[in-house]
Formats: C-alpha cells, sequence, structure tokens
C-alpha cells in the first residue's frame, strides 16, 4: 500500500501543468522557451499571469494533496513526508516528458503547506522581500527553501521534516544549477521579464 501510495504521489507531481497548457493554448513547447522550465515562473515570462497563475495553482496542489491523504486518511506522518518529496521528484523529473520538468518550488510549498505551515510561512517572508529587493525568483526561492528546514528545527524540533526539507532544497537547487551560474555572471533574467516565443 505503501509502495503504491508512493508511486501515485510521484506520478501526480509529474503531471506537467506548464507544458500542457501552454501546448494547448499556444502548441509550443514551453521547455523551448526562455529557462526550458516547464514551471509556472518559465511560463510567465512567456504568457503571463494569465496561464501562470493555473499553473502555480495546480503544482501546488500536487504537493498539498499527497500529504493531506496521507496524514489525513491513512494517518502516516512518514509516509506523507515521504509523498511530499515523491511529488516533487516528480514535478522535477516527470517521466512523461522524458524526465525534464519544472524545478520543483511550487510542489515543495504545497506539501510543506499542510506539513509545516509556520515555517513555511517564515520562508516565504524571506522569498518575497529577496524578490522585491533583487527581482531574481531564482535567488528568493532557493533561500527561502534553504531557511525552510531551519525554521522547522527551531520551531518544531522535528528531524524527519528536517530531512525532507534539506532533501527538497537539494533537488531543487540542482534544477535551479543553470539559474545559479547565470546569477554569479550577472545575467539571470529579473522577475517580470518577458522572453520571445
Amino acid at each position: 500500500m505503501k509502495i503504491i501510495f508512493l508511486v501515485a504521489s510521484y506520478l501526480l507531481g509529474a503531471i506537467p501543468t506548464g507544458y500542457l497548457l501552454v501546448k494547448l493554448t499556444t502548441r509550443r513547447d514551453i521547455r523551448e522557451v526562455g529557462s526550458g522550465s516547464t514551471g509556472a515562473t518559465n511560463v510567465l515570462r512567456y504568457k503571463g499571469w494569465r496561464l501562470a497563475i493555473p499553473v502555480m495553482l495546480v503544482d501546488i496542489l500536487k504537493g498539498f494533496l499527497p500529504a493531506l491523504l496521507a496524514s489525513v486518511y491513512l494517518q502516516d506522518r512518514t509516509l506523507a513526508l515521504l509523498g511530499v518529496l515523491a511529488a516533487v521528484i516528480g514535478h522535477c523529473y516527470p517521466v512523461y516528458l522524458k524526465f525534464r520538468g519544472g524545478k520543483g518550488v511550487a510542489t515543495s510549498v504545497g506539501g510543506f503547506l499542510y506539513l509545516a505551515s509556520l515555517p513555511l510561512l517564515l520562508s516565504l517572508v524571506v522569498m518575497v522581500v529577496l524578490l522585491l529587493i533583487f527581482r531574481y525568483v531564482s535567488l528568493a526561492t532557493i533561500t527561502g527553501l534553504f531557511l525552510f528546514p531551519l525554521f522547522v528545527l527551531i520551531l518544531y524540533k522535528d528531524y524527519n521534516l528536517f530531512l525532507i526539507g534539506l532533501l527538497t532544497f537539494l533537488i531543487v537547487v540542482i534544477r535551479h544549477k543553470e539559474n545559479i551560474r547565470r546569477l554569479l555572471a550577472g545575467t539571470e533574467r529579473k522577475f517580470g521579464e518577458r522572453v520571445d516565443g
């Protein structure tokens, strides 16, 4: 049962929301535009808020549902943590798109929204402040997800959640490696900049 749940969480996370919405509305492959990610930030740069908001909301839901279902209906917090991790991996490496997906931020937020809302809120505050100051989405999200497991330790002393938060952060960093290179080179796009189709 637990293996089935984790596989289902991965497959749910792997649903390529951004790819599907952009493909349906423009017939373009979002992975060939901008950063190549299927996530909401790349969709925002290409097609604006009209498509980016539903992408973000569905991607958040992909992380929220495994946490909710495992916690409430299966009453297994460890499975909830692993389900969120599986969903994030699915979002980043979707089997449906030959393992080329998004960067895992929204799906991580969805899972942690249910499992650790206060540490997540603090992380989101940091993200928003950094985004307002520097206008780099990648810098804001990486920093916020780096701080999340630390906030978990300080507020909850939950070592299992700390470990999942740390693993999620590492996955997000790996998926942002090109962004990190561009940040260091001073060529990273700022929030609000559009990309050509």
